[in-house]
């Protein structure tokens, strides 16, 4: 690994996260807590540090009782270009993988993300390539501007994922679909990914994206803390892919204590 020192999440993260952040911002307001990857000169490329800082965010996000939406976007002209190639100058690469420079932590964030009970928003512009792409997906729904660029860049280089990609972008798209960007290596645009179903919403224009997620998350941020918490947990079972029937009466088993909001809720509509 040339240029880059690997430095490893541990228990500290979870006393002080926010002490080991350098190459990400954070800010939470009213409810909204925004991370943004802060590597603007690299196109936001990821490095071990940088996954690192991430985790850190994101678990700083899950240690404040007042968030009720996270919303990850890059600083500058992109989200995120994927991993940083000098990282993996100098390093043997065995089966399609480069050791573990970075798995360990990338899906140290990948998990993270998919079991917070707090809704994940990834808000994407100019770029979302390969492990960029794997952590987008791995959030609660993708927002993005018509003309970002992704793609799946695996093949090109003669690697495997290794962040979740084969199972995340199929889901997304289907197989078929995913099998031609993943063996192609094939770039798409933020209207394809929409118009696919990989992201939910394509925007024009990059402040009207912003603004649009900053609207989405406001909404969000009103809702029931429980209620979406609870939707978290059974969105989770869905992608089971459970019987029918089992996966119905699973649902209907799951008891969630953490909703203590509805009756001050419907007597507040009562009262109107």
């Amino acid at each position: 690994m040339v240029g880059f020192s690997l430095r490893k999440p541990d228990a500290n993260i979870k006393n002080n996260p926010e002490a080991f952040m350098t190459f990400i911002s954070s800010d939470n307001s009213a409810g909204v807590f925004a991370i943004t990857l802060s590597r603007a000169e690299a196109l936001n490329a990821f490095t071990p540090e940088m996954l690192t800082d991430l985790l850190a965010a994101l678990t700083q996000a899950e240690q404040d009782s007042t968030v009720k939406v996270i919303i990850i976007k890059g600083e500058g002209r992109a989200f995120s270009a994927g991993v940083d190639l000098k990282v993996l100058k100098g390093i043997e690469a065995r089966s399609g993988k480069i050791g573990d420079v970075l798995d360990s932590v990338a899906n140290a964030v990948t998990t993270k993300i998919r079991h917070l009970d707090t809704p994940v928003i990834a808000q994407v512009h100019g770029a979302c390539f390969t492990g960029a792409l794997e952590i987008a997906l791995s959030c609660d729904f993708i927002i993005t501007e018509s003309t970002t660029k992704f793609g799946d860049t695996h093949a090109q280089w003669g690697l495997r994922p290794t962040w979740g990609m084969a199972q995340n972008l199929a889901r997304a798209v289907g197989v078929r679909r995913a099998r031609q960007l993943s063996y192609s290596a094939s770039v798409f645009t933020g209207k394809q990914a929409a118009n696919w179903g990989l992201a939910n919403e394509s925007i024009e224009g990059v402040d009207e994206l912003d603004l649009s997620v900053k609207k989405l998350a406001k909404k969000i941020a009103a809702a029931s803390t429980g209620a979406v918490s609870a939707y978290k947990t059974l969105y989770r079972l869905s992608e089971e892919q459970l019987a029918l029937e089992l996966a119905l009466k699973s649902e209907n088993e799951l008891e969630f204590d953490g909703i203590s909001d509805t009756q001050e809720r419907l007597d507040g509509f009562a009262a109107k």
